[in-house]
């Protein structure tokens, strides 16, 4: 744990207390601070009060002696409205801020010289924060992974000098934490996504941005126009700026040029690493995500021959194009943090002959930006709350049977593919949130994985 003694002796208020807030609440009672802890679900104060944490309905305190809010990331701040403790924090001149802050206060205090990789962007910063934090242990270093990606930053070892912790960070986090200064700040890329939660697409890449305003090095994915104008923002800012790619870049960062990963300085272009053969790094958007990786890597002095090392045995991610076990010649993949379109479209892009299941909650725009991939695609099979609207987008375009659940769906897709001749791939990359039949997407991926390895016949991977 990370105790936050930059609250030592005053009072702090703390709404809401899943995974990340309980951790918070601990580390700011450990750093001597007076916690009192809300949150909606009485069961999650009980819990809190069993670990010795206060706890109280914030609509009572004197908010003249309360020297911050530290709110959960899942709580609105702005849009569509402010929660009612961010409300009264406001009213009361109270800052408001979350657990990454805190984290970069303490560290500001008690180490400010330790590396700190903070990685964002609307698709990929989980991949890009397991590759880099995998690149880097096995090059020998002290490396402490978490944020967004499901360990809370708090619950880590603290700062050190000689400690990396490596940090993905979502706009919700970054909205939340003013100080954000890392080490090194990577934007991978931005498309809609969370608009309910920050406004407009434009207010989101403003908070986007915040990562890598302040950062010693700014490494960002100028794949898209909205990334290329932060960059060239920040360049112009006098931030120091390491462009990655999938297209040649200047003047200095890393691209890829089919599965070649060149690195780019003053002096020119050259190869750092190749990805042919790693199954875990297929497709142009991996290129990015290791393009990215390779640069932060360099820029920590981790040498290329430890770089392609790391490159070679990195795992991959469960749920973001895993590779679930074969049937004859049908490749069953999961790919169920694919909660968007733009997600989705990295998988389509990846494979052929595939046997698509999709559906769920549906996201702003649905499928009509993946239309292009339509031909890929063998048959469809549609479950959730969109399985209606995405009927009448693939329309005549793509067979597609309206399956319902999950279960039925694997059950259809895996008889379809064991009727072809050839190849298949059954896909379950669904372009939407779970929340109407799964409490999140890592309990729709681990029912799939589930479903596929019952089958007869399975050889499976990674079981």
């Amino acid at each position: 744990m990370t105790p936050v003694t930059t609250f030592s002796g005053k009072t702090v208020a703390l709404f809401g207390l899943g995974g990340s807030g309980l951790v918070t609440a601990l580390a700011l009672k450990e750093g001597g601070a007076h916690v009192i802890a809300c949150d909606d679900n009485p069961a999650k104060m009980t819990e809190a009060e069993a670990k010795g944490i206060e706890t109280g309905d914030l609509r009572s305190l004197d908010w003249s002696k309360v020297s911050a809010l530290v709110l959960s990331p899942g709580v609105p701040l702005t849009h569509p409205e402010p929660h009612w403790s961010a409300k009264l924090a406001k009213e009361a001149g109270v800052e408001i801020i979350g657990d990454i802050e805190l984290f970069c206060r303490e560290r500001a205090k008690i180490a400010p010289n330790a590396p700190f990789v903070a990685i964002t962007g609307t698709n990929g910063k989980s991949t890009t924060t397991a590759l880099i934090a995998h690149i880097l242990r096995e090059a020998g270093r002290d490396v402490q992974m978490g944020g967004n990606i499901g360990t809370a930053i708090l619950s880590l070892e603290p700062p050190a000098d000689n400690r990396i912790h490596v940090i993905e960070c979502s706009s919700f986090q970054i909205d939340l934490a003013p100080s954000l200064a890392p080490t090194i700040g990577v934007h991978l890329n931005l498309s809609p996504d969370h608009i309910d939660r920050h406004g407009t697409m434009e207010n989101y890449a403003a908070i986007k941005e915040r990562l890598v305003a302040k950062a010693d090095l700014a490494v960002i994915g100028v794949d898209d126009p909205v990334s290329r104008m932060i960059a060239d923002a920040c360049e112009v800012r006098g931030v120091n700026v390491a462009r990655v790619s999938v297209e040649p870049v200047a003047p200095k960062g890393v691209y890829a040029d089919g599965e070649a990963l060149m690195g780019v300085t003053e002096a020119g272009a050259a190869p750092v690493a190749n990805l042919s053969g790693i199954g875990s790094l297929r497709g142009a958007h991996n290129a990015q995500n290791a393009a990215a990786a390779i640069a932060i890597a360099l820029a920590l002095n981790v040498s290329p021959e430890k770089i392609r090392s790391g490159l070679s045995t990195f795992p991959g991610l469960p749920h973001r194009m895993e590779e679930v076990g074969t049937i004859g010649s049908a490749l069953f993949i999961n790919d169920s943090k694919a909660t968007n379109a733009d997600s989705t479209e990295k998988a389509l892009k990846s494979f052929n002959e595939i046997l698509w299941i999709l559906g769920g909650k549906a996201k702003e725009g649905g499928i009509e930006p993946l239309r292009e991939y339509f031909p890929k695609i063998r048959k469809a099979y549609l479950i959730g709350a969109a399985a209606d609207d995405f009927a009448k987008t693939l329309g005549n375009d793509v067979p597609f049977v309206l399956s319902g659940t999950l279960d039925k769906a694997v059950e259809q897709a895996a008889a379809d593919a064991a009727a072809m001749n050839g190849p298949s791939v059954v896909l379950l990359s669904p372009a939407c949130a779970s929340y109407d039949q799964f409490s999140n997407y890592e309990v729709r991926g681990n029912h799939f994985r589930d479903l596929v390895r019952a089958l007869p016949g399975l050889e499976a991977k990674g079981a």
